[in-house]
């Protein structure tokens, strides 16, 4: 179901066929604001509705910030991104918005993307993310024929290779549950993610609905696709003994479902009390090791992690493919090592001392 508006705000489609939001109250004056997915919406809301608004400023053809909202609202790749990967890309524009939303795209040359990314060495996550917002919009800007080239085409990424969030270890597990007692929150969230392998903005999700006798099937926020496993007894039994308000099966202190990002806050402190030094994602990629080294292919990996990426679910199946080929080929090599005969000797002190025995045994 769609959300609904804030009170006083209407939409109206244009000639060009988008939606513009204004605020107004009964037949005042009419504000325009910006769109309600804009992470500046909430506060042009507010200052409209306490009486002294801040207009969103006109957008002119030909502008980045005139290509960002023909991007945003017209483009098919934007509307397939998932909400979290639209929330974190709008605030990256926010920021470049700020100081280029006239700036005539001919002035984003690659020279200019390239110092945008450079600038951002020190987080080369943010620089990563900086240059996929940049190429999703100019690559739909190229092939609508919104400009001529593509200035981003040639850029380098940020330089830099990491594993992530480092993954959770059995020790870790063991020193949680030893920290956690069975009826916690804290503990069933932790044996979901574990189980299931699910992600910290899942797990604020799943409730009773989800789950029908011993199946638990959930649509994942990150990416849409449908993940199901099954709850193990024990797994029923750690989510019987924790009590709960409502339908979700993971409630903060106050019997309310937790948002994203004060789920991952409060779930470290958990950690940190039970000394493990590890978030929840790292939890995730043990649960998929486990997964691997307990046999499990590439395409079961992709069903239970929800994963659209072969290469993702390949990342712990071909580690193990390794070390299962690594012990294999070092026996090989030592059955070889074995094949080899020591040799008889034939010249020097050996063949002194194999002459000197036949000489006695004439005597």
């Amino acid at each position: 179901m769609p959300r609904k508006l804030p009170l006083h705000v209407h939409k109206q489609l244009t000639r060009h066929k988008k939606w513009v939001f204004y605020f107004r109250i009964g037949k005042g004056k009419r504000i325009r604001l910006p769109s309600p997915a804009d992470p500046l919406f909430k506060s042009a809301y507010m200052a409209a509705l306490t009486g002294s608004p801040v207009e969103a400023p006109k957008v002119h053809e030909g502008t980045l910030g005139w290509l960002w909202e023909r991007y945003t609202t017209e483009s098919a790749k934007w509307a397939g991104y998932s909400a979290a990967t639209q929330k974190q890309q709008r605030l990256i524009m926010v920021k470049v918005l700020e100081k280029n939303a006239r700036h005539a795209l001919t002035a984003f040359t690659q020279d200019v993307i390239q110092e945008g990314v450079d600038k951002r060495h020190e987080t080369p996550a943010a620089a990563g993310n900086f240059l996929k917002t940049m190429k999703g919009m100019f690559s739909w800007a190229k092939k609508m024929r919104l400009v001529k080239v593509d200035p981003t085409v040639g850029v380098e990424p940020p330089g830099y290779k990491t594993d992530g969030f480092p993954a959770w270890t059995v020790d870790d597990v063991k020193a949680f549950r030893g920290k956690h007692a069975i009826g916690t929150p804290e503990r069933l969230a932790m044996e979901l993610m574990l189980l299931a392998g699910l992600r910290r903005s899942d797990v604020v999700l799943v409730g009773r609905q989800h789950i029908n006798g011993r199946i638990l099937s959930i649509d994942t926020m990150k990416t849409g696709a449908r993940v199901t496993v099954e709850l193990s007894d024990d797994m029923l039994k750690v989510i019987e003994a924790t009590p709960r308000r409502g339908l979700h099966l993971v409630e903060n202190a106050h019997g309310k479902p937790f948002t994203k990002e004060s789920f991952g806050n409060w779930f470290r402190v958990k950690c940190t009390e039970a000394d493990v030094t590890k978030s929840a994602h790292g939890l995730r990629k043990l649960s998929a090791t486990l997964a691997a080294e307990g046999g499990a292919a590439t395409h079961q990996l992709l069903a239970q992690y929800g994963w659209s990426n072969i290469a993702t679910a390949e990342i712990y199946t071909k580690g193990v493919d390794r070390k299962r080929l690594g012990i294999e080929a070092s026996r090989i090599v030592a059955d070889q090592i074995g094949n080899i005969e020591i040799p008889h000797p034939n010249s020097g002190e050996g063949l002194s001392a194999k002459n000197a025995r036949k000489t006695t045994s004439k005597k």
